[in-house]
């Protein structure tokens, strides 16, 4: 009797859909691979949360992380192969849209870049506006990714060309630490905990800090989304199932994160996110908090103000006509948030 009740309970959980065998069954791609450039900033710490918490496996997903220097090397595994997915700035699937090499993002880290451009106060001591730094060397992440291309927007605002500036691929560790101290170069272009490492210790004047959405707005214009998974639109129309499951982690990492404290963040991430320094990754996780997103969800208006931005650097995708509605969709996000109303 007990036999035939556990069989029957079993086929019912089956037709419902509650197994998480049979969940993981559906799953088009259960094993996936996401590159992401510099895993250990808060601009991405939704994945870091998201992995270390088990979100990807109570997904019923296999999912392997493999870190570059930069996001623009993170976009270059996806196309070449070695990677399905993205954990990148939302700006690239602006880009490569006008490239003819359609990527989606379908959920969003951050509602804010979180990049912070700041000058060297030992080789700038006398530093007063952007134009100031004409011919000086500036440390990004890696040439092409969001911190570059932020650089590259402000330097336009100041009336500059890229050309004006020599780029310099410092990544987003202890590397770009070292950089600015032994005065390799004159300003950097980057994130916390980087950022806030730099500053404490008096190696960073602050110039443009979008950290803070209200700052990062006045700077773009308008919402500017930054950390998100994106993959090529036809991973994301052939994977329906997948993605979801990865949208599912994701949302719930992201409320995680808006009801935790830094102590919380501290005995979840590994301990080479805190570059030594306990007390500092804590202030670089309270400064770029704001930043990140609440829900996963993209606002209605940021692929326009990344295509404006980008095409401020750009004459040749300014002048593109461009679907800015099939870089993002927000269907996957709103049925996580349905499943996962409280993370």
């Amino acid at each position: 009797m007990q036999r035939r009740q556990l069989l029957t309970t079993a086929a019912a959980l089956t037709t419902v859909g509650i197994s998480p065998w049979v969940r993981a069954q559906a799953l088009e791609k259960p094993k996936v691979t996401i590159a992401v450039g510099g895993k250990n900033l808060f601009y991405y710490l939704p994945l870091t949360i998201a992995e270390q918490l088990g979100y990807f496996k109570a997904e019923g997903l296999d999912v392997t992380i493999v870190d570059f220097a930069g996001g623009s090397r993170a976009l270059q595994a996806v196309v070449g192969g070695s990677a399905d997915v993205v954990s990148g700035a939302f700006g690239h699937t602006v880009n490569m849209q006008a490239k003819g090499q359609p990527m989606r993002a379908f959920v969003l880290q951050g509602q804010a870049p979180q990049i912070v451009l700041g000058v060297n106060p030992k080789t700038l001591p006398g530093f007063k506006t952007v134009a100031d730094l004409r011919g000086k060397k500036v440390g990004v992440t890696a040439p092409g990714s969001s911190t570059h291309i932020m650089l590259n927007f402000v330097l336009a605002k100041a009336g500059l060309k890229p050309s004006d500036v020599s780029v310099i691929g410092v990544g987003a560790s202890n590397g770009a630490v070292a950089a600015m101290r032994a005065g390799q170069i004159d300003a950097i272009s980057n994130l916390d905990p980087v950022i806030t490492l730099l500053r404490r210790s008096g190696d960073l004047q602050v110039v443009v800090d979008t950290r803070k959405p209200a700052e990062a707005e006045q700077v773009f214009g308008g919402p500017m989304p930054a950390g998100c998974l994106y993959a090529p639109a036809a991973f994301v129309d052939k994977h329906p199932a997948t993605v979801q499951a990865l949208t599912n982690a994701m949302v719930r990492a992201n409320k995680w994160i808006q009801q935790a404290g830094p102590g919380d963040i501290i005995k979840v991430v590994p301990e080479s996110y805190l570059l030594g320094d306990r007390a500092v990754y804590i202030d670089g996780f309270l400064a770029s908090k704001p930043a990140l997103s609440p829900d996963g969800a993209f606002p209605a208006k940021g692929a326009e103000t990344a295509f404006r931005a980008l095409g401020s650097v750009d004459d040749k995708l300014a002048a593109a006509k461009l679907d800015l509605n099939a870089v993002y969709t927000n269907a996957f996000v709103q049925k996580a948030n349905a499943k996962y109303p409280k993370g």
